[in-house]
């Protein structure tokens, strides 16, 4: 058996529950439904719990089948299977009844679907089992790599694949062997280390997104001499453009680098993770989440320079974009560069809305930055004082010119997500005995992966508010609200009104006239107004605070 989520409006935890049986897509009657169900039903989308369920198509009515009826369930049952029902494909049902269930946005610990991958992840290790130097023996030349590309004997599918699974881009090479000499330097690093082999005999397509879905074989423990004819696997990885860029700690002038950039990630708390948007017609636009999954989601990471995709969000789980919708139904093969080259379909408004937005989050490798940051004096894990490692020692950060882009890259550094608050005296937080300031005149543009990335003072340093009172502080969050106002409405809407006084005077009261308006002759005469509609859209993750009800708000005639 296997389970979805369908119908309109729903978020990606949420929706009509269709279930695939005897080759085909069908929907369950509300009749009888009980909480219990929806937990047994949840449980086999890969979230824990259930919350909540919905009855008489609060989702849309689904077509096809209606293959369950009555079904009564305990609540512990592992399948549907086991629960009580009329039987399959029995039911007195409309789709006017079709259920609907409510997830607890928490999945289960190992769950996979074609959307999720939740597996063990891969490493590289240096000598000694520690981690690469910036340069290392097996790091060659573009001459070395291309000969070892043509004398591999192991497939360049598989490098490939661990490349872009681990996030250091699209150019990996796998060699066995020596690369010209009996003595490699990469057959020395494999030397100097204790063999442990877990996998042999790896064989992939190259459209796999991780290793571990490719056909392989796992070593015998009491094999006596495993991996007998070959040696370890070694990857040779070049970086991807922003891992380049960030290994230099400088950011490439605008005009050197090489064309627009057709893609890009938006509304994501971290590093290679958001919605995806795709340039077309010189206008930013949405990808539709019609059949969007792994192979898809996999070639936006690679383009973008990471890994693969570890998940391919639907239901606008990044927020919810603005302006056209440029892709739907785009079903890639795994083995594309590029999400343009993918097949996928143009669509109008009608058939797609921006609460099925795509988004994605790539696997992204480890750059250790998070261990040259922390918070100190808190209330909790996402907010305090913020010290930097400056060489070997830890110190403050000056909080002249401390603004919000700051403070997003400061959180961003932490892994804590979004920044709420750029806090520019934190004499409240002072529990740490770091008093030193060892940064100032930092300026980021908001993007940056690390506060060394951006503009600073470097050694100089220059801070107008001195001691630890004045240090920078953040206070960071998972979610955000984004607030963006529709700008074409108010071009479009706009006119100039003459209005009598005697109907301002609400209006005057707010302060929404200008201040000439105070020595006109209430209640007589006339006043010449700008008009116009206006509409603002939370495109962010979070409600908008303070959040009240629509009893507790006024309308006035000035809004």
């Amino acid at each position: 058996l296997r389970f979805r989520l369908a119908g309109y409006p729903r978020k990606h935890n949420e929706g009509r529950v269709e279930v695939f049986y005897n080759e085909e897509w069908g929907t369950i009657c509300d009749d009888d439904f009980t909480l219990a169900n929806a937990h047994v039903l949840c449980r086999h989308l890969g979230f824990v719990a259930a919350t909540g369920w919905a009855h008489s198509a609060k989702y849309g009515k689904g077509v096809g089948r209606i293959w369950l009826d009555n079904v009564n369930c305990g609540g512990s049952e592992k399948s549907i299977e086991d629960c009580r029902h009329r039987g399959w494909g029995n039911s007195d049902c409309s789709h006017e009844e079709d259920a609907g269930v409510v997830c607890k946005d928490e999945r289960i610990p190992g769950f996979k679907d074609s959307n999720v991958i939740e597996v063990r992840t891969l490493r590289a290790q240096g000598p000694g089992g520690g981690k690469w130097p910036r340069w290392s023996p097996c790091s060659r030349s573009p001459a070395q790599r291309h000969r070892s590309r043509s004398q591999s004997g192991v497939g360049g599918a598989r490098a490939a694949r661990r490349g872009r699974q681990g996030g250091r881009g699209p150019h990996w090479w796998l060699h066995r062997g020596a690369l010209s000499t009996p003595r490699s330097p990469c057959r020395l690093v494999a030397e100097r280390q204790q063999l442990n082999y877990r996998l042999h005999s790896v064989s992939c397509a190259g459209t796999e997104v991780h290793l571990s879905l490719c056909a392989f074989e796992f070593v015998r423990g009491n094999a006596s001499a495993p991996c007998a004819a070959g040696m370890p696997a070694v990857v040779s990885c070049a970086p991807g453009p922003l891992f380049a860029a960030a290994g230099t700690h400088k950011k490439k002038p605008r005009q050197q680098q090489q064309g627009q950039p057709r893609i890009r990630l938006k509304g994501g708390a971290k590093v290679g993770e958001g919605r995806v948007e795709v340039l077309k017609s010189s206008e930013w636009g949405t990808v539709c989440d019609d059949h969007w999954n792994l192979q898809s989601a996999s070639v936006v990471c690679r383009e973008l320079g990471f890994g693969s995709a570890k998940e391919a969000l639907t239901g606008a789980r990044m927020g919810q974009g603005t302006g056209p919708i440029h892709m739907s139904e785009v079903q890639c093969e795994g083995t594309e560069t590029s999400l343009w080259h993918c097949p996928l379909k143009n669509i109008t408004e009608e058939d797609c809305k921006h609460s099925e937005d795509a988004a994605v989050r790539c696997n992204v490798p480890y750059m250790g930055y998070e261990e040259l940051i922390r918070l100190a004096g808190g209330r909790t894990v996402s907010e305090g004082r913020v010290e930097v490692k400056r060489g070997n020692k830890w110190g403050t950060v000056c909080s002249d010119g401390w603004t919000t882009k700051e403070a997003m890259v400061a959180c961003r550094q932490l892994g804590l997500g979004y920044s709420l608050h750029a806090v520019t005296e934190t004499w409240y937080w002072d529990a740490s005995n770091v008093t030193e300031m060892v940064l100032s005149g930092v300026k980021c543009e908001g993007h940056e992966m690390s506060l060394s990335h951006c503009q600073h003072h470097g050694v100089s340093l220059s801070c107008k508010n001195t001691g630890t009172r004045f240090a920078a502080g953040v206070i960071c969050s998972e979610t955000a609200s984004d607030l963006l106002l529709h700008a074409p409405l108010v071009q479009e809407t706009a006119y100039i009104e003459d209005r009598p006084l005697h109907m301002l005077y609400c209006a005057a009261e707010e302060n929404c006239l200008s201040s000439s308006a105070r020595r006109a002759n209430w209640p007589y005469g006339h006043r010449r107004l700008l008009r116009f509609s206006s509409q603002i859209h939370n495109n962010g993750r979070a409600d908008f605070r303070p959040k009240a009800g629509r009893h507790s708000w006024v309308w006035h005639e000035c809004h």
